[in-house]
Order: C-alpha cells, then sequence, then structure tokens
C-alpha cells in the first residue's frame, strides 16, 4: 500500500503544503502567498496568525488535490524559514507582536554594540555564528524591551518563544508541544552546537529568560500528533528542519564535500562538512545540517538576503514585469546586462560582508539602458552572490567544487541555471524534484515512521533533470565578475 507525507513549507513569501509518495514523488501542492510588512527601512516583519490559518488551508487543499483523507496521511515533516522570531502567550496562543523577520536589521546597533565590547568571538566559537540582526537572539531581546509589560510577562513564565517550526508546533498540537530541532536552534545565537544545548551564558548575554525557550529535538524525531480538528484525525509530526537545511537532505547531499545553493527569497548555500564543526575565516557560518539519533552532522553555509526578492522587487516594486516568469524570455532576448549591475542590498549585505548597512543599487545606466538590461542584471546579481560565496568557502579550504546541486523557485529558469555554471566555472545540476526543501521535510517525517529506513536509501532516490554546463570563457567569466565586486565596494558602507 503506498505510504504519504504532508510536508509543510512555511517560507518568507508563501506557505505551502506537499504531499509526496514513498518514492519521493509529488502527488499535489497547495499554496498561499503571505504578505510582508515593512513598517520602517530594514524592517520586516509577518503576521504570526495570518502564518497558521495559511498553513491550516494549505494542508486541507492539498489533501483534497491529491484526493486523500487524514487517515491516508502516515507522518507529518515541517520545514521553515529560520530565525524568524515569534513570541507568544502560552496560555491563550496568541503572538503578542508580530513575527520579526529573518531579513529585519533593526537589531543591528545592538549587534555593534555587542561586536564593539568584544562578544563575537565568544559567540562565534560557541555558535559558529556570527553578531548579526539576521540571528533570533537580538529580535526576541527586543520584543521583550521594546513592547509593553513582555519582559514582566516573559519573567513570569507566561510567554514562549520560538522560531516558525515551534510555533506552528504549539498550534497544531493545542499548545500541546513546545519544541523545536537542532536545525532551527542552531540559528538562534543561543544554542552551543557543540554541546547540543541552550547555552546559559549566551542567555545571560542578551538577557533572555530559559522559561522561554522550546526543547531541541532531533530532526527527525517525534514531535507529537496533530489535534484531530486540524484535518479530522491525529497525525503523527516526525519531522522538522529550517528550510536550508532541509534543502540539503532533499538533494541528498549526505556525504562531507556535497554542496547545495538554493534559491528562494534569498540565496543559500551550504558544504556538508559531516561529523566536524569547521569555524570559517571568511565570515560564513557553521551550522547544524542535522541531528539524527542524537548524531549531529555539521555544515558550512553562506547566506544572501536577496535572491528571488530582487525579482520580486521588479515585480511589484518598479512593475517592470506581470510574472516572474517572463524573465527568462526577457533574458535570452536581451542576451547580456550590457554594463549595468545590480546590488540588490535592500536589506544588507549577507555572506561574506555581513554589512547591514549598506543598500541597493544600480550601477551603469545609460540612454540605451531598458527593461531587458535591468531584469537581466537582476537575475544575474544572483549569480554573482553565488560566486561570492564559493570564493569563501575556497579560501576556508575546501575542495574545490567539482559541481553545485540547486533547487528553488529561480532555478526552474533555464537561463538562471545557465548563468550560474557560466559565472562559477563548474557543472550545475537541477534535480527532478525541485521543492526540495518540502522533499526533506517529508524524508526527515519517513525516516522517523520507517518508510525509509536509512539516508542511503533516500540518496537513491535523487535524480538529475538536467545539468548546466559552463559554455562561457574563462576571460569573460573573470571581466564580469570583477564589474561585480567593484560594484559591491560602491555600495558597501564599510571597506569590502
Amino acid at each position: 500500500m503506498t505510504r504519504y507525507i504532508l510536508s509543510i513549507d512555511q517560507g518568507t513569501t508563501s506557505t505551502r503544503a506537499i504531499v509526496f509518495d514513498s518514492t519521493g514523488a509529488r502527488l499535489s501542492m497547495a499554496q498561499v502567498e503571505l504578505a510582508q510588512h515593512f513598517p520602517a527601512d530594514g524592517w520586516v516583519e509577518h503576521d504570526a496568525m495570518e502564518i497558521w490559518w495559511a498553513t491550516e488551508t494549505v494542508c486541507r487543499d492539498v489533501l483534497r488535490k491529491g484526493g486523500l483523507h487524514a487517515r491516508d496521511i502516515s507522518a507529518i515533516g515541517i520545514t521553515n524559514q529560520r530565525e524568524t522570531t515569534v513570541l507568544w502567550d502560552r496560555r491563550n496562543g496568541m503572538p503578542v507582536h508580530r513575527a520579526i523577520v529573518w531579513q529585519d536589521r533593526r537589531t543591528g546597533a545592538e549587534c555593534a554594540r555587542l561586536k564593539a565590547e568584544g562578544h563575537e568571538a565568544m559567540i562565534q566559537a560557541k555558535t559558529g555564528l556570527l553578531l548579526d540582526p539576521y540571528f533570533s537572539a537580538t529580535k526576541l531581546a527586543w520584543l521583550l524591551d521594546n513592547v509593553a509589560g513582555v519582559r514582566e510577562r516573559a519573567e513570569r513564565g507566561e510567554l514562549a518563544f520560538g522560531t516558525i517550526d515551534s510555533w506552528l508546533l504549539w498550534k497544531l498540537t493545542h499548545g500541546q508541544v513546545h519544541a523545536t530541532d537542532a536545525t532551527n536552534a542552531s540559528r538562534t545565537l543561543l544554542f552551543n552546537i557543540h554541546t547540543q544545548s541552550w547555552d546559559e551564558e549566551l542567555l545571560q548575554l542578551f538577557n533572555i529568560p530559559a522559561s522561554l525557550l522550546p526543547q531541541v529535538r532531533d530532526s527527525s524525531d517525534d514531535f507529537g500528533q496533530s489535534a484531530p480538528d486540524f484535518l479530522g484525525a491525529q497525525i503523527p509530526i516526525c519531522g522538522v528542519a529550517g528550510d536550508q537545511q532541509a534543502a540539503l537532505i532533499g538533494q541528498a547531499c549526505f556525504q562531507p564535500g556535497m554542496v547545495k545553493s538554493t534559491y528562494g527569497t534569498g540565496c543559500f548555500m551550504i558544504l556538508n562538512t559531516g561529523p566536524n564543526v569547521v569555524q570559517s575565516s571568511n565570515r560564513l557560518l557553521s551550522t547544524v545540517a542535522y541531528r539524527l539519533k542524537g548524531k549531529p552532522t555539521y555544515a558550512v553555509e553562506g547566506s544572501i538576503f536577496v535572491a528571488g526578492a530582487t525579482i520580486q522587487w521588479l515585480r511589484d516594486g518598479l512593475k517592470l514585469i506581470g510574472s516572474a516568469s517572463e524573465t527568462q524570455a526577457i533574458a535570452e532576448a536581451t542576451g547580456d546586462s550590457r554594463g549595468v549591475y545590480m546590488v540588490p542590498a535592500f536589506t544588507g549585505l549577507g555572506a561574506p560582508y555581513w554589512d547591514p548597512r549598506a543598500r541597493g543599487a544600480i550601477f551603469g545606466l545609460t540612454r540605451d539602458t531598458g527593461i531587458g538590461e535591468i531584469v537581466t542584471a537582476g537575475l544575474q546579481s544572483v549569480c554573482f552572490q553565488t560566486r561570492d560565496l564559493m570564493e569563501a568557502m575556497t579560501r576556508d579550504g575546501a575542495a574545490p567544487v567539482t559541481t553545485l546541486r540547486i533547487d528553488g523557485g529561480m532555478v526552474v529558469n533555464n537561463w538562471v541555471s545557465q548563468s550560474l555554471a557560466d559565472i562559477i566555472g563548474v557543472p550545475v545540476d537541477r534535480p527532478r524534484v525541485t521543492e526540495t526543501t518540502a522533499l526533506g521535510a517529508a524524508f526527515l517525517a519517513g525516516l522517523q515512521v520507517g518508510i525509509f529506513a536509512s539516508l542511503d536509501e533516500i540518496a537513491a532516490l535523487w535524480h538529475c533533470d538536467r545539468r548546466f554546463a559552463p559554455t562561457m570563457s574563462g576571460e569573460r567569466r573573470s571581466q564580469l565578475y570583477a564589474g561585480w565586486l567593484d560594484a559591491v565596494r560602491r555600495v558597501a558602507s564599510q571597506p569590502v
């Protein structure tokens, strides 16, 4: 009998639900877009209740589309936008404020203060992360200190903190489970990735009450059961991972040295480093790739804040395009950005620059510049930023990448996939199933309930749909990248 897994993929711009079968094939999908709130420069917020309502909607829709009932689902897996911070009342399950999104930069001054006081080296040694507004700790501290009465309620044990996975687990189980997994915990600045536990010294530094924190479990584990009124019957929740780690699993990058890059709202490249924590000298992040049966596997990650969000801005902000799907034909017709460079630092620059005060710009405009050149430059900016990450990994001593596995919404664009191969100079493999983030969560849930016996069995299910080989000359590649680096230097608030 065919067994099915329901994967909840709660992202930055949308909430999706996908049903996979035991071969990793997609049966049905439902999706709802998510409103973005920008109350001030560099601030980004989501309505956590809207996220929950959307989750209910897509889960019910995906079963209907697949002709399934709750009893047909063997397990639920959850993957989520990471670092986004939710604080809610334990009694009524209501958020005390909008969720502060991973892109949000409001705590930049606080991070700068802590860095000036010399705390970053200790933080990096314990967490593998840098002192940046990107991560959850300063977002949580901001909520405690800036929302009236919240710190007092937290001290009384009335509130709960979580990243989006914890929030969904709480709502799915009607408050019976307050938990997270090791991958999401490792993105908070509060979790020691060596001891695999919340760190008291870090809690004191950020002034965070320990009573707020969820229990940390393996990525494939027992996370309770969904309440019967969610879909009509209880379903075990058995897999949780942050979106980028889930994509690493969905891409079957289980061996040290394997690398994937995901192109969603942002772009995230992760290199599996196995049982060893590799601390970067080039401002990349050390993180938990996944934890199974109490044993963590680690990774080095480069995080780019704006990738697909560039195309969203071209569509919604500048209104140069009607839909993202138009960009491939535009870029193919344009052929080249003709010296135009777009640096989409709308919320600062991520790895390897980590410059929260940088802002976006377009360079090289002439009287002949049109929509085609600007759209093409926007697409190319993602490729250049990927090259930035690969260069940093190489400087850290990683073996040269021989193949890059790619996924995410942007890579269905053949022009982007080919341009990636040309700019980084190595073949790019696009898998048959491109929803690898949701697939990774399904694999984790399936491991827990015995649908999959091992990681090797999962790896055998990965299939390449198309390989994009570099066709650009080395001279042209170097010329284009030099122009990109010059553009980055011009928007940076600090020397690059």
